[in-house]
């Protein structure tokens, strides 16, 4: 049995994109006779405190499905100061430093990047051990953050394009959750091995009930992170809500701001739910219309994973974030776009939408083309024999 280690930086109890992504891979390797170990910290996402069961702890190693789970101590921080943002990075890097230099380290290894630094310490390290190295990149940074605001143009950017530029010239393969993602990588290193491998679910689909019932006001659902890259705050300052209901779940940098917008405008139909599980999530968004899918600006490189988690739902998606999502709500018929960033656009599009636009007979098939395009398990097998080809 082939051993393989992860490393990253979310997983299990944590929610969101990035800790599902890894989770379902972790598993849907160990089922393919792969002997999978995960390197994570004490979880702490997305509120920045290490959760109650964890804290205390400098290391706690568990087996969880077959997987041996070893979670590390970092300083936990969600922090907007960068300086506390950077040393949570550095205290998870060396956190990392001590383990593989304290166990045994498998031959192969598959690194989650972002973020950069904890990458850069993982590469850096584990190819002077030898290791095979898959470089698994689901965000470009620095592009992303640059896009987002959150970096300029400066020395510590020049530093962060070289840091990026090392992990790929290190990595034996990359892995890119977008075709844009790679494209990037190839034209940086031309001859670097790379596999689009997206974020596809592995849930089993519900069974979808037609329900008969046309409530007045369309519902549209939000379910997510509610961070800065999604601008959830903005997106209720600007909705026209004539023939709307906007409900909101989550957690995350603009939550306080969100509750205090609600509670500012009682008249405004929006509704915050908090946060719940993703079971108990997948259960609520079958009570709702549509989905809106938003992002503040376009990110290059960024295929929010959840147009994958929501097909498979069979909930008609309002995609409002550019970019390579676009193309795969269209081509796979899954919704509607509205012009990035564009809020006159985004409700002319809301204002177009009717009833039979989200029918049972439409929900079925997205949910059918969701089950034939996003295929979690043919996808998993074709890295599967590569990675087995590699090593």
């Amino acid at each position: 049995m082939r051993e393989i280690l992860i490393i990253t930086s979310y997983y299990p109890p944590e929610s969101g994109a990035a800790s599902n992504r890894i989770h379902h891979l972790a598993e849907g390797l160990s089922k393919k006779d792969f002997k999978v170990s995960v390197i994570t910290p004490l979880p702490n996402y997305p509120t920045g405190r290490i959760f109650d069961n964890y804290r205390g702890a400098f290391k706690k190693t568990s087996v969880e499905n077959n997987i041996e789970v070893h979670r590390l101590w970092l300083y936990a921080s969600n922090s907007k100061n960068k300086i506390l943002r950077l040393f949570a990075m550095i205290s998870y890097s060396l956190s990392l430093i001590w383990f593989f230099i304290t166990n045994r380290v498998p031959n192969l290894v598959i690194v989650q990047s972002p973020p950069l630094l904890v990458a850069f310490t993982s590469m850096l390290f584990l190819r002077r051990k030898g290791r095979n190295l898959i470089l698994n990149v689901s965000d470009l940074w620095p592009i992303a953050g640059l896009e987002l605001g959150a970096f300029k143009k400066n020395f510590s950017y020049g530093l962060l394009e070289k840091i990026e530029r090392i992990n790929y010239k290190r990595a034996d393969l990359i892995l890119g959750q977008s075709e844009e993602i790679l494209t990037h990588v190839t034209s940086i290193f031309p001859n670097k091995e790379t596999v689009l491998y997206r974020n596809f679910p592995d849930f089993e689909p519900p069974f979808l009930n037609e329900t008969g019932i046309q409530p007045q006001r369309i519902t549209i659902v939000y379910a997510g992170l509610l961070g800065i890259a999604q601008g959830i705050h903005k997106l209720c300052e600007n909705l026209i809500y004539d023939n709307i209901e906007f409900h909101i779940y989550g957690a995350g940098a603009e939550q306080s701001k969100i509750e205090k917008f609600i509670e500012e405008n009682p008249t405004l139909p929006i509704i915050y739910h908090g946060s719940v599980s993703r079971n108990q999530l997948h259960s609520a968004l079958m009570r709702y219309d549509i989905t809106i899918i938003p992002l503040l600006n376009r990110i290059y490189g960024s295929v929010p994973s959840k147009i994958f988690e929501y097909a498979r739902l069979g909930l008609p998606m309002l995609y409002f974030g550019g970019g390579e999502g676009e193309d795969i709500i269209m081509s796979c018929e899954l919704g509607w776009i509205a012009e990035s960033s564009n809020y006159q656009d985004l409700n002319r599009v809301i204002a177009s939408i009717n009833h039979e636009d989200f029918s049972f007979e439409r929900r079925l098939q997205i949910q059918k083309r969701a089950l034939k395009e996003f295929d979690f398990n043919v996808q998993l097998n074709l890295l599967a024999e590569r990675i087995k080809i590699k090593i």
